[in-house]
């Protein structure tokens, strides 16, 4: 049966640094667009971020910060890309959950106008969880060609559960499966090591999936603004962060694992500062003063206070202050006048 289109339908899928759609970003975008003729056009984006990809995430699509850092922003790309798909329908796997909202997110940002209105939207993760449905009976029918007979009684369920997963093994026996590397394993094995492996592929530290193994069994994040990111990383630059999840609405056993990664970055901590107070210079230890050296006997000059008694020159005549002066008379011009008359 062939789609029988009235408008194009866009097949697309995103790459992006992560998957918290309000703090990630687009790396990369392919669209193929179906025309009702049967004709396709297709066009891919390669797109700088703005921001470092995480390792996780490179590890994952294969884009490493190296390959996108002459690419263009998405607000330099936005149009283009809002104009190659037109008012075409859009379709994708768990688009709905993910890939039109992380779209939409981003033409928001680029303020480039991009209508849902009046689209359909068909996502092919939905059609097939849903014909091929993932609950217990579902597995039961599939791999033991039996009904649950007591359907959810504890011990019923349990049974079938055993039973499915013998089928299993002796179904996948010597199947080979393909990670999202490229690496080609055997991983459904009547070794329960190999089994443990293969169902905790996303590596969480305390099950409900809040933190989760890096490949070097590093705990990171995985969730919200420091998903991603080391946990003891994320104590070094925000102490109150383990507080935070300590008082939240967590798992206990989530809080009973990030105890564990505190104490033991709160050692480390200890430690470091431990190391370097011992690599500090000691100050010099206190010496007795040293004696000053004997000064040299000099004579010692001798001053003598001045003898106010004896003067070198006549006195001057004491005039008591503000003392009014005399007005000349004939008597006083007489005297200036022999004083002064020539002998």
């Amino acid at each position: 049966m062939k789609l029988n289109l009235k408008r194009p339908l866009a097949f697309f899928d995103l790459e992006t640094t992560g998957t918290n759609i309000g703090a990630d970003r687009i790396v990369e975008i392919s669209v193929i667009k179906l025309h009702p003729d049967g004709s396709e056009e297709v066009k891919t984006w390669r797109v700088n971020p703005g921001m470092p990809i995480p390792l996780e995430s490179s590890l994952v699509h294969g884009i490493y910060d190296e390959h996108i850092k002459d690419e263009q922003l998405f607000k330099a790309l936005a149009q283009d890309v809002a104009d190659f798909i037109g008012v075409s329908d859009l379709a994708g796997y768990n688009s709905n959950k993910f890939d039109i909202p992380m779209l939409m997110e981003e033409f928001l940002r680029a303020g480039v106008l991009f209508n849902l209105d009046e689209r359909h939207f068909v996502d092919v993760q939905n059609i097939f969880h849903q014909m091929e449905q993932r609950t217990l009976k579902a597995a039961y029918q599939f791999y033991c060609d039996k009904k649950i007979v007591n359907a959810h009684s504890a011990e019923a369920d349990t049974r079938a559960t055993m039973e499915v997963l013998l089928a299993q093994i002796e179904r996948y026996e010597n199947m080979e499966w393909e990670d999202k590397k490229g690496n080609i394993t055997v991983p459904v094995v009547g070794d329960v090591e190999a089994l443990h492996k293969f169902t905790n592929l996303s590596k969480p530290v305390d099950f409900a999936g809040r933190m989760v193994y890096n490949e070097q069994g590093e705990e990171l994040i995985n969730f919200g603004k420091h998903k991603g990111k080391r946990v003891e990383d994320v104590f070094n630059v925000e102490p109150s962060y383990y507080s935070w999840m300590m008082q939240g609405d967590f798992p206990l056993y989530t809080k009973r694992k990030l105890e564990e990664i505190y104490q033991r970055w709160n050692g480390k901590k200890a430690a470091e500062r431990q190391a370097k107070a011992a690599a500090q210079p000691k100050p010099a230890e206190q010496q007795a003063p040293k004696p000053e050296a004997p000064k040299a006997d000099y004579p010692k000059k001798e001053f003598h206070k001045p003898d106010h008694t004896k003067t070198q020159y006549p006195p001057k005549p004491f005039k008591k202050k503000d003392e009014p002066a005399k007005p000349v008379n004939e008597d006083m011009l007489q005297q200036l006048a022999l004083k002064f008359k020539k002998g």
